[in-house]
């Protein structure tokens, strides 16, 4: 193909796609030009599919080149490593507007690589590669039933916004990403500043009318260049065996659907189908390795169905939970804090069968994360860190690195606990939270929203609002359609929604949507926030009742802080040539040999003459202080001090320290109103003398005491007068 250049105006931006010219041997690639933001997205196909597999093998990559923003990569190697926290929310956020719409029984492996090659922060990458792995495979032989696209929604003073700058999104109370096709929204992540349901539903809209004028260009583009779709194989599954499947096992389904404990469920439902599988081997045991396989996998996926329809079956039709529940109930609630005494907060949130302990840690200001990414911000300091062992199912498997699940999920609750995050000015503090998930039957990243919400307020700090999250759910049949508050394990794995909202009283501090229909509607949104709302409002009723308030202090373990300011000019003085002098402060004040003991007190001193310091000892706190201020104090001329001779040289004076390395010369001929032949008859090391700072000589400050005593006499003979 030869080169294609595509133009449009987007909300007043030129948005630019060639395709024919980069990574010809790829299947499908776009280069997207989005201002100086460009992006290569590229989509290849295997050749052959594992037919016999139950899952769709699409891996989605986002790869951030430190070059695109002129930067080089930290650390020894000096190259891009693993992806950044940053990078593999991208790749999920991609991802998952994308995966429904592949046809349900492709098995082909499909690899979408998005290259980010040159960044403009206001003219977002993550978007932008969002649109070029849509069109890239749109455009190629693989079958998608697509294209969709993607936008930011921001609101400054009442005003909504379509793809903000980073400036308008600093001043922005919405930080809205949501995707989809030109028929429905399917994917949906946010913060917000307290924001209510009815405005969440407008930027929801307003975004999705822009989302329509992206995917029209798409559609302009794959109509002259996109390529016939490939046949690909698929499993053949006869009515008689569906039929005889179903006959076979929809009452047992039934019964073990209905079991209200979730792991004596799932042995039941194991049950049913080891029970099939078990029939269809010993029927069936004539036949070869490679033929026994195929039809098992054939009874798996039958299974399945019937599995997938007895279960809509009782919520939709019968309106129904498996577990007994009313659509708008919340399973049973237990809240505790103050559980791990040396920790600086923590508190445990159970929902049914779900639970979160979560520990908060505060930090010294320069414990803050340093971000090595595309973003302009390049630190913070505020995290929330997610992590799913696999004893919370009841199971054994991998232990290692956070996988994308668990970054998501602890991403998801930092942005909903960030929104009511004290600033650095008012909490001078690095905040770390950890949500430890001990026990899981659905939305455990919500029960971390609510555990982590206690544990702050249980280590002092002083948030702005309770927060509680939720997570909803939607199972349609047809037209009909049920919406329900809560979801547990199964609801979400056989469900079609995953509606997450989190927020306080006042309003939403963040969602997440993924859905695995095509999109769902203006009206399902708004009765789904409704019911959300109502919900949220009760988690906080019992988060209160167990902790209503941040407490007035931190605990005893946790460092306490003291803040002040100096002249920024004289920070390099506190610094010291090569931090000689603040090492020198560090050690002296705590009494330690190494400023890395545990016992060493912490000193930031940031660009504006801020000075935080932080120890458990309120006393070494004041100690610290105090060797910092005396090393910024200066001496006014003219002014009386009191201060001790710390040496003593007969021809020369006396050296008198007016305190902590502040030190002048008294010459030998101010000594005294008198003529004086040595130093040493006047003073001695030790002494305290009152001095007059009388200036500076070649850098040195002298003092007199001749000064202060002749005014003393001059003072004197007008009293007698």
């Amino acid at each position: 193909m030869n080169k294609k250049i595509f133009e449009t105006k987007f909300k007043g931006r030129k948005l630019t796609v060639e395709i024919g010219e980069l990574a010809k041997q790829a299947h499908g690639a776009v280069l997207v030009r989005y201002g100086d933001t460009v992006v290569l997205s590229t989509v290849c196909v295997s050749k052959t599919a594992n037919v016999l597999s139950d899952f769709f093998p699409l891996m989605v990559l986002y790869q951030e080149k430190l070059y695109s923003v002129g930067k080089i990569p930290g650390g020894f190697i000096k190259r891009e490593g693993r992806p950044t926290e940053n990078a593999t929310l991208a790749a999920r956020m991609i991802d998952r507007p994308m995966r429904p719409l592949f046809p349900g029984d492709f098995r082909n492996e499909v690899q979408i690589v998005n290259t980010v090659l040159s960044v403009d922060p206001d003219y977002s990458p993550e978007l932008t590669a969002m649109f070029g792995s849509s069109l890239a495979t749109s455009i190629s032989k693989v079958p998608f039933n697509g294209p969709i696209a993607g936008v930011k929604v921001g609101r400054v003073n009442g005003k909504f916004i379509i793809n903000p700058s980073v400036k308008e999104l600093e001043q922005s109370d919405i930080d809205l990403t949501v995707a989809g096709t030109k028929d429905a929204i399917n994917m949906v992540e946010a913060g917000a500043k307290e924001v209510n349901e009815d405005d969440m539903l407008e930027a929801l809209m307003f975004g999705h009318d822009a989302i329509k004028e992206l995917v029209k260009f798409e559609q302009k583009i794959i109509k002259e260049v996109g390529e016939e779709k490939m046949e690909y194989e698929v499993l053949e599954i006869s009515d008689d065996l569906k039929q005889r499947i179903y006959d076979l096992c929809k009452k047992p389904f039934d019964k073990a659907m209905r079991i209200k404990d979730k792991i004596k469920q799932y042995e039941a439902i194991d049950k049913v189908k080891e029970d099939t599988i078990t029939m269809y081997e010993n029927e069936n045991e004539n036949l070869d390795k490679e033929e026994l396989n195929e039809l098992i996998t054939k009874v798996k996926l039958c299974l399945a169905d019937v599995e997938y329809e007895v279960f809509r079956n009782i919520v939709v039709k019968e309106k129904k939970r498996v577990d007994g529940r009313k659509m708008t109930e919340i399973r049973s609630l237990s809240t505790d804090i103050d559980l791990l005494p040396r920790t600086h907060g923590s508190a445990l949130f159970t929902r049914g069968q779900t639970q979160s302990l979560s520990v908060v840690t505060l930090g010294a200001l320069g414990e803050h994360q340093i971000i090595d990414g595309l973003s302009p911000e390049d630190e913070k300091r505020f995290m929330l860190h997610y992590n799913f062992p696999q004893f919370s199912v009841g199971e054994t498997g991998r232990y290692g690195a956070p996988g994308r699940r668990e970054i998501g999920h602890g991403a998801l609750g930092e942005r909903a606990l960030l929104q009511v995050i004290p600033s650095e000015e008012e909490f001078p503090y690095t905040i770390r939270v950890v949500s430890e998930i001990l026990e899981s039957n659905g939305s455990s990243s919500q029960a971390s929203i609510c555990a982590g919400c206690m544990a702050l307020m249980a280590a002092g700090v002083p948030i702005k609002a309770p927060v509680a999250g939720i997570a909803m759910g939607l199972i349609t049949a047809g037209d009909d359609y049920t919406i329900l508050t809560d979801i547990q394990g199964m609801e979400d794995h056989l469900g079609d929604m995953d509606f997450k909202v989190a927020g306080t009283k006042d309003g939403i501090c963040a969602l997440q949507m993924d859905i695995k229909i095509k999109g769902i509607t203006k009206n399902i949104l708004k009765e789904a926030l409704a019911q959300a709302k109502k919900a949220r409002l009760e988690i906080l009723k019992v988060i209160s009742k167990q902790i209503k308030e941040p407490r007035k202090e931190v605990s005893k373990y946790a460092p306490k802080t003291l803040t002040f300011t100096i002249d920024p000019l004289k920070i390099k003085d506190v610094i010291g040539k090569g931090g000689e002098m603040i090492t020198k402060i560090i050690l002296e004040a705590s009494n330690v040999n190494t400023v890395t003991d545990m016992n060493a007190v912490k000193v930031d001193i940031e660009e504006d003459g801020r000075v935080i310091i932080y120890h458990t000892d309120q006393e070494i706190i004041d100690r610290t202080a105090q060797m910092i201020k005396n090393v910024v104090k200066e001496v006014e001329i003219g002014k009386i001090y009191t201060g001790k001779v710390v040496k003593v040289i007969d021809d020369l004076g006396c050296f008198v320290e007016l305190w902590e390395g502040c030190d002048g010369l008294v010459h030998v001929s101010q000594l005294s109103d008198k003529r004086v032949e040595k130093a040493s008859d006047i003073v001695s090391v030790g002494d305290d003398i009152i001095v007059k700072a009388t200036g500076y000589k070649n850098g040195k400050l002298n003092l007199s005491r001749k000064e202060v005593l002749v005014k003393d006499k001059i003072k004197d003979k007008k009293n007698k007068k």
